[in-house]
């Protein structure tokens, strides 16, 4: 379909619609749009104009909805022509935005079951489906499974003797563009193909997902920001629903089209559900995607999903969200599923996203299709470090972070050694130091040993709750020197072993930072450590934070932060910024930050910038935001 007669359609349906229905750009949110997603399961339902009607009734009176994509194919379920018109013209009499979606699996119950791509019959199947949603569409998304899991023996006599990295990147970079964007843009000249991206973007590569090359290939992205149960099967951390938009921006700076949360999470409360979609926009991302049309109408609200800490004046309120609706016409109804958690958390986020600038961070290079030291920026993110993943090295930072991603950068040196020279500072983990220890040794001869230590004592940096398994870093005596070190006893003991490490080259500084086997165990770092490794990770940034793990930051170009609490208890912190800083303003109440009384310290470095410290006391899984 072209885009005027879209156009007109559009504009016939905004004239006969009330004004509270118009899309975003006319007022329902200040900051982003919101959309939800319907599988073709649903969408074929809407043949049933009944059905749908009282279905999307139960959504659009417990959220404001600006944009519906409308599933064409799922598990070999193709919507037919007369349904996906229909569906779209029930949206557009009600001012809501359309747009198609495609899911390629086979049988999502059987592992997933994703198209083999060398199969000439799944091949010719993929095309048709692209074609088929073209015509009816100006824009399409491809959902998370545009990958494959393929191992047939088709699949194995194509791959040779390719790693299956090689030959999936390849094979399905040639299928978006082939089997995909050709095609589509061939039935409809003016549409604009968006892959979304799931959350597990470590390990895109081995299924065929390319970052280096998709970005440019097809006309958006979206983002997967579901991180649900961290302890669950992908340990997802809180911070990646953050994180991941920030990375993928950088991927191709302005064509990142939003972010994607489901009901994954919800389990655990309401809280949880609430922060993957408050993290996905306090990363700026334009749109909020709610998956899905299913969940929406069907994840019933339950006395269940109330936390043990509400009631504390925490950010996300359960007795908020159970207030009864009044519509427009003066009626009230009860909110009846979780899309009333969404109703109330979004517009609650953005009058705080409205005063937020550009998002500010730790600069982390990752290069295309690297792995090792798995998502652990998420867990540094954790434990209040703003994190900005980079595919390039960044030049001009004052300190840059490599993990064991950076290794795959045959090259990685020319440029360690070049940030040094210049008198700035890098900061490697133990897992770049193991990979490529003969070319650290250009800088400092140091190892990383399989040898493991069991640790508690932090000596005056504090004591952990629990023992924690580390490397052993080792190094030459007076060639670097331990800043944070580690034992069991490290006081009153017989052993030590640097958990940061300083080795000086030329003006500047290399440091190690131990991670432990458990990359959950740098929450068990005690305060008085992560303080540390805050303060020298935080040169380039305006501000960092001091107090325990679970408490992330998040920083703007225009000066404002907000912290955010995801332990399950209240946490007092410390928002330390330069001396200049004179008060600290919160964005959403009249509460003013003093700096606290200057306090004796036991040791102060001569090079240590002096400083102001803010005090605060944060409610479990609550923010707070402040200009300064």
């Amino acid at each position: 379909m072209k885009k005027e007669l879209l156009a007109g359609i559009a504009l016939t349906a905004c004239l006969l619609c009330p004004t509270n229905n118009l899309p975003a750009q006319a007022g329902k949110y200040k900051s982003f749009k919101v959309s939800v997603y319907a599988r073709a399961y649903e969408v074929d339902k809407m043949k049933d104009l009944q059905w749908l009607d009282s279905t999307w009734n139960v959504i659009s009176q417990q959220v404001d909805v600006d944009k519906i994509y409308l599933e064409t194919h799922r598990d070999l379920l193709i919507v037919d022509d007369a349904t996906l018109e229909q569906a779209k013209k029930y949206f557009h009499d009600r001012g809501i935005e359309t747009a198609g979606g495609i899911t390629y699996t086979i049988d999502e119950s059987n592992s997933f079951e994703t198209f083999c791509y060398s199969n000439p019959q799944h091949r010719q199947k993929v095309q048709e489906i692209a074609e088929h949603t073209a015509k009816h569409f100006d824009e399409f998304l491809l959902d998370d499974f545009f990958f494959t899991s393929c191992k047939s023996e088709d699949e194995i006599r194509a791959k040779g003797n390719l790693s299956w990295t090689a030959y999936r990147l390849k094979l399905m970079t040639e299928a978006g563009r082939d089997l995909v964007l050709k095609p589509a843009k061939k039935v409809n000249p003016d549409v604009k193909v968006i892959i979304k991206y799931p959350n597990w973007y470590d390990h895109f590569q081995g299924l065929g997902f390319n970052l280096e090359e998709g970005p440019k290939l097809f006309d958006g992205i979206w983002t997967g920001t579901e991180t649900r149960d961290p302890a669950g099967a992908q340990h997802l951390q809180n911070y990646l629903s953050y994180n991941i938009i920030r990375y993928f921006e950088n991927l191709r700076p302005g064509y990142n089209g939003g972010g994607w949360v489901d009901a994954g999470g919800l389990n655990m409360s309401i809280d949880r559900y609430a922060e993957q979609l408050h993290l996905t926009m306090l990363a700026k991302a334009p749109e909020i995607m709610l998956f899905a049309y299913h969940q929406l109408i069907g994840v019933k609200l339950s006395p269940a999903q109330r936390a043990p800490w509400q009631g504390q004046g925490t950010s996300f309120s359960y007795d908020e969200v159970m207030k009864p609706i009044t519509l427009q016409d003066g009626r009230q109804i009860v909110p009846t599923t979780m899309v009333r958690i969404a109703g109330v958390t979004l517009k609650q986020t953005d009058r705080l996203v409205e005063q937020l600038g550009n998002p500010v961070g730790i600069r982390s290079y990752k290069p295309f299709h690297s792995a090792s030291d798995d998502f652990l920026q998420n867990y540094l993110g954790m434990i209040g470090l703003p994190m900005d993943m980079r595919p390039a090295f960044p030049d001009g930072q004052k300190v840059v972070l490599l993990t064991a991603q950076a290794a795959a950068d045959p090259a990685i040196m020319d440029d360690i050694k070049k940030q040094l020279i210049d008198g700035r500072e890098v900061v490697i983990t133990s897992g770049l130091l193991k990979a490529i220890p003969e070319k650290i040794a250009e800088v400092a001869e140091l190892r990383c040993a399989d040898l493991k230590a069991l640790v508690n004592d932090f000596g005056r940096h504090g004591k952990s709750t629990r023992d924690l398994l580390i490397p052993q870093v080792l190094y030459y005596t007076n060639d670097a020197w331990e800043v944070v070190s580690a034992g069991r006893p490290l006081t009153g003991g017989v052993s030590g072993y640097p958990i940061v490490l300083r080795a000086p080259y030329a003006t500047g500084n290399l440091y190690v930072l131990t991670v432990p086997d458990d990359m959950g165990n740098l929450y068990d770092y005690p305060a008085g450590v992560l303080n540390e490794i805050r303060r020298i990770m935080s040169k380039d940034l305006d501000a960092y934070i001091e107090g325990p793990s679970k408490v992330a930051l998040f920083l703007y170009d225009n000066r404002t932060l907000v912290v955010e609490n995801f332990n399950d208890e209240p946490v007092d912190i410390n928002i330390v910024t330069s001396q200049d800083v004179k008060q600290l303003a919160a964005l959403e109440s009249d509460e003013m930050l003093q700096p606290q009384p200057k306090r004796p310290v036991a040791f102060r470095r001569s090079n240590q910038p002096a400083t102001h410290s803010f005090r605060l006391t944060l409610m479990p899984h609550s923010y707070k935001a402040f200009k300064y």
